[in-house]
């Protein structure tokens, strides 16, 4: 192989691996929005005129931010999106990307909490060099009900609350230490 095709061909691989990596970003950058109540964030995951499906409730993108965040803010006290096994599938500037997700919703009760088990089924395109999500599909596998009381507990008491605005400890940088006298804790 000549060096001018060695370096194509490096270029081609890091050029797919960068595409692999801000799509992944992306997928990633929106559940943490969303666990944050962050409209801002999660609308620029979204290109204007995406659309997502969740169950029979469809939105279109410049109305998800908001409405996400309502349906979080009236069923639970907190949500934690957690992205696992993801498959991309790369065609030009158009992605299709199947992520697991588990999803952790702690009820407005105080006292429960629901693990969802399901898939994002994502269409990614890149446009002016950005990756953005232009259709959002989700599936629900499985569902685990728990006593969400532990929070309340000696063993939790001292740990950093999770906030849904921007005081969540996750926005201060850089990150570092602090004394337990400062933060929301429970």
């Amino acid at each position: 192989m000549s060096p001018d095709q060695e370096l194509a061909e490096l270029r081609a691989t890091v050029g797919y691996l960068k595409d692999r990596q801000d799509i992944l970003d992306c997928i990633q950058r929106e559940s943490r929005a969303r666990d944050r109540q962050d409209v801002a964030q999660i609308a620029s995951c979204w290109w204007e005129d995406g659309v997502d499906e969740h169950g029979p409730s469809v939105t279109f993108a410049p109305e998800y931010p908001e409405k996400a965040n309502l349906g979080h803010r009236m069923n639970f006290n907190m949500t934690s999106h957690n992205i696992t096994n993801s498959v991309c599938e790369l065609d030009g500037d158009t992605a299709n990307v199947e992520s697991y997700v588990i999803g952790a919703l702690y009820w407005l009760d105080g006292k429960s909490t629901t693990i969802a088990f399901g898939r994002y089924l994502d269409r990614l395109e890149k446009r002016g060099g950005e990756w953005r999500i232009a259709v959002r599909r989700c599936t629900i596998e499985a569902t685990a009900d728990g006593d969400g009381t532990w929070v309340h507990s000696k063993n939790v008491q001292g740990f950093l609350k999770a906030l849904w605005n921007g005081q969540d400890p996750s926005y201060d940088r850089p990150y570092q230490w602090k004394p337990r006298e400062e933060g929301v804790r429970w």
